[in-house]
């Protein structure tokens, strides 16, 4: 079964790699994207890299489980306009009941931005 994802939808990215090791998100800058300085809004990139910690740990969770933000901490470097902007995510530490990722924000190889998160691990209930 297809994973749909609305959120993504809204925004316009998609997740174009997944592993229990890291997660790629992409997403084609368009005018919608920016904030009245006329550059990518801040949430944009934060949007990428929540969603890219959570599909990296999701895929090393095992069945049953799910995750859930607690803090992401994101350093923006440099601004952008136009392009697609790679997230790449990768799982620093998996434990029982959390975990914490990186994200790295890119635009044609330079740096915009990079986020630290910790994720709590939770099980679904019994039915």
């Amino acid at each position: 079964m297809a994973l749909t994802h609305p959120f993504a939808d809204l925004v316009g990215f998609s997740v174009s790699e997944r592993t229990a090791e890291h997660c790629i998100t992409e997403l084609a800058l368009e005018e919608k994207h920016l904030n009245p300085n006329g550059v990518v809004h801040g949430g944009v990139l934060y949007t990428l890299a929540d969603t890219g910690m959570g599909g990296a740990l999701m895929a090393a969770l095992p069945e049953g489980h799910y995750c859930a933000t607690i803090e992401i901490k994101i350093a923006y470097f440099r601004p952008a306009q136009t392009g697609t902007v790679r997230c790449t995510t990768r799982l620093v530490h998996l434990g029982r009941r959390t975990a914490s990722l990186e994200s790295t924000l890119e635009l044609e190889g330079k740096t915009l931005a990079r986020a630290y998160g910790t994720f709590m691990i939770l099980q679904q209930p019994s039915a």
